[in-house]
């Protein structure tokens, strides 16, 4: 990834960010003018209650949905006016996702499945092998890079997926509940590992409704009915 850590440039800036949802004639607003900025390399834990609008906001930040109003800058280029094409793109490019379920494809080896988004990217077949052993062996599965996911517990499966989500260099890593399915001596793992991640320069956001889990990122967002609590 870049190593910007502490370089103080703003990866994401969002102002007055509102997301309306409209069901019926009932409309929903699940963002109500959102003030954020994140500095590159930083890492940073997003915490709310259910419908506070933490996974409206993930999905904002992730290039996943576009907001109703307001500014979404990410890495210099804004997001609120992209069509769902420069969306893909963006999102394939700048962001690493890590889901709670991971997301693994099941008939294919850790190696293919991390491969995936360089498919995407259309780097070449050689290249796509070395950059994905490469990010395997930087999460500590080097010799486990031809399992399938049901050969492998699901610690290994979490690293399998951040190591797909670190392949392709992206500026922001977004994790939403990472721990959840793991037990707690798996979950210490995969935060240990994202710490590391952040000691190397890598800029983190992680979803969480857990508090301890929190605690890891050395900055909390508090949200709640759809605005950051100060």
């Amino acid at each position: 990834m870049t190593g910007t850590n502490g370089n103080g440039a703003h990866l994401i800036e969002m102002r007055d960010l509102k997301r309306v949802y409209q069901l019926g004639a009932e409309e929903i607003h699940a963002l109500r003018g959102i003030d954020m900025i994140l500095k590159q390399g930083e890492y940073v834990a997003i915490m709310g209650p259910s419908g506070s609008g933490k996974s409206t906001l993930m999905n904002i930040i992730g290039c996943l949905d576009r907001p109703s109003g307001g500014q979404y800058i990410l890495d210099g280029t804004p997001v609120e006016s992209m069509n769902d094409d420069e969306l893909a793109a963006v999102r394939n490019k700048k962001i690493g996702f890590v889901f709670q379920t991971f997301n693994l494809l099941a008939r294919t080896s850790a190696l293919a499945n991390v491969e995936l988004p360089l498919v995407y990217a259309r780097i070449p077949r050689a290249e796509r092998r070395r950059m994905a052993e490469e990010a395997l062996s930087a999460v500590g599965l080097g010799d486990r890079m031809s399992h399938q996911p049901n050969e492998l517990s699901g610690g290994q499966r979490q690293r399998v997926a951040i190591a797909r989500a670190l392949v392709n260099k992206p500026s922001l890593l977004l994790a939403d509940e990472p721990t959840g399915n793991l037990d707690s001596q798996t979950g210490r793992e995969i935060l240990d590992l994202f710490r590391t991640l952040h000691d190397n320069g890598n800029s983190i956001i992680m979803v969480t409704h857990e508090d301890d889990v929190a605690k890891e990122a050395a900055r909390v967002i508090h949200i709640r009915d759809g605005r950051i609590q100060t």
